[in-house]
């Protein structure tokens, strides 16, 4: 009998009551009635407006977020969802909000519909939760930067940005460095010049910060002068606008440079005549005799200039005939740091419009013995039939300067490279960049790992696959594409 009385297991019943008003069955509670005769009764959501106003600045497609705050958001964000609540703080504060997400509108309807769910205390303890649907027209409007646009008056700061060189692959990529980290956003105007570009700013604070961050990644130097607008003389205020002149410095990758004998003792007794490989945050300089390589800062460069020997259109395209790596070098080496990514070689070239018409084959040594093999099309320096206008050149020994300076490989056709090409890139402006320099720019990309670091880079089509041709010419991994995700301006929704 006790074990039987151990196996019981104690059940819980709870008291029915019929409802007040209906007389159906339900919970004891302690409003005496159910659900349904209690929403009819009472409603939570009275006082909360069910219509309200989403003021969006036309140019520049921000919200406004109360009081006089102007953000960015993207239909059905966090961020938009935030400005909605907001708007209705007030009203909310009697209630518990529970939940809250959007309900899909046409994006060109100008309406923002929102879902929300709160609950509240009614009759002694009894809590009701209820959905509803707010109902947001998006107006028109202008913000306060956009309207200074409008009226000649738009930036207090600007930074000048200038480099005086032949070509604007350096500006390429600082165009790609400012996308990546988004330090755009805050300009109000980005215009162009025939040596650079010109970032207007409404703040000074943020032409500040858009300059120390140009003296980060690039070895450059700036200036800043000031210009007296107006002034009070009662309250003694003054209202001045702000110029920052920045200066990249002229050497760009792949040109030859020839540093006095001076700077090439202290950059570790290298050879005068110098490669550029790359420009990020300081001068990436190898010597192409004995693959020391060194890096200038900006600090260092602007001390003790140097400039290139020539220009972009000064190189002239050779054929090579035959190549024998360097295995035991003979050569006096400096202080430098020796590349690893590099094997020097002996070369023997021809210039490619010459070819078939004699052998007198030019010897000249380089350091791309790593891509180069007969037949290989390169570009170079023809320096003994070269006129170059430069002191550290003018002062070097005759014996001391080789015949041919070879800079970099041809890959392949430079058409045919495009066709090919599965990945893109961003741009400031919606311009297109079709032109050899950019061109250009691109294919060092390709070329150079360490260049592309600092660039975020896109998969360009629907289907992408690594390309097939990877063996011929360098191409960008799969693995360091972005997928570009962008709103399509007609949205479908599935399943209608």
């Amino acid at each position: 009998m006790e074990t039987e009385m151990e196996n019981l297991v104690p059940t819980q019943t709870y008291g029915m009551i019929l409802c007040c008003e209906c007389g159906r069955e339900i919970l004891s509670n302690p409003s005496n009635m159910c659900v349904d005769c209690l929403r009819c009764k009472v409603d939570i959501t009275d006082g909360i407006p069910k219509h309200g106003n989403l003021l969006q600045c036309k140019k520049c497609e921000r919200y406004l977020s109360p009081p006089a705050t102007w953000i960015s958001a993207n239909l059905e964000s966090r961020e938009l969802l935030a400005v909605c609540l907001k708007r209705m703080k007030t009203a909310l504060q009697r209630v518990r909000l529970v939940d809250a997400s959007f309900i899909w509108t046409e994006p060109h309807s100008k309406r923002v519909k929102v879902k929300i769910t709160i609950q509240k205390e009614v009759d002694g303890g009894t809590f009701l939760e209820q959905t509803f649907i707010v109902e947001y027209v998006v107006h028109n409007h202008m913000c306060t930067d956009c309207h200074r646009v409008e009226a000649k008056d738009f930036w207090n700061s600007s930074v000048q940005v200038r480099q005086k060189a032949t070509h604007k692959k350096t500006f390429y990529y600082l165009e790609q460095v400012i996308l990546k980290y988004k330090m755009h956003q805050n300009t109000t105007k980005i215009s162009e010049r025939p040596n650079g570009l010109d970032f207007f700013y409404s703040i000074k604070q943020d032409a500040r910060k858009f300059t120390d961050f140009l003296t980060n990644i690039l070895p450059c130097r700036y200036q800043s002068s000031q210009k007296l607008i107006s002034h009070d003389t009662h309250s003694n205020t003054y209202n001045y606008k702000t110029s920052f002149s920045v200066e990249l410095p002229p050497v760009c990758k792949d040109d030859i440079v020839c540093l006095p004998k001076k700077i090439a003792q202290q950059l570790g007794n290298l050879g005068q005549l110098l490669i550029c490989l790359r420009v990020t945050n300081c001068i990436h300089l190898i010597d192409f005799n004995t693959l020391q390589i060194a890096e200038v800062s900006g600090s260092f460069f602007w001390r003790d200039q140097f400039f290139p020997i020539c220009s972009p259109k000064n190189l002239v395209e050779f054929t090579v005939m035959e190549i024998e790596p360097i295995r035991n070098r003979h050569t006096k080496l400096g202080e430098g740091t020796l590349s690893s990514k590099h094997i020097l070689a002996d070369c023997w070239v021809i210039k490619s419009n010459e070819l078939g018409m004699h052998e007198d084959y030019v010897h000249t040594r380089t350091h791309l013995g790593h891509l180069l093999k007969p037949g290989d099309l390169v570009m170079g320096l023809d320096l003994k039939n070269s006129n170059t206008n430069n002191d550290a050149l003018g002062l070097m020994k005759e014996s001391d300067l080789p015949d041919v300076i070879l800079v970099r490989k041809i890959f392949a056709d430079r058409q045919r490279r495009r066709r090919r090409r599965n990945w893109k890139l961003k741009h400031l402006k919606g311009n297109s960049k079709d032109n050899d320099n950019y061109m250009e720019f691109l294919e060092e990309l390709e070329e150079d790992k360490e260049f592309r670091k600092n660039i975020d880079i896109y998969i360009d089509g629907p289907d992408v696959q690594s390309s097939a041709d990877e063996t011929e010419y360098p191409t960008v991994s799969l693995k360091e594409m972005l997928q570009d995700l962008s709103l399509k301006d007609d949205v479908e929704m599935e399943g209608e």
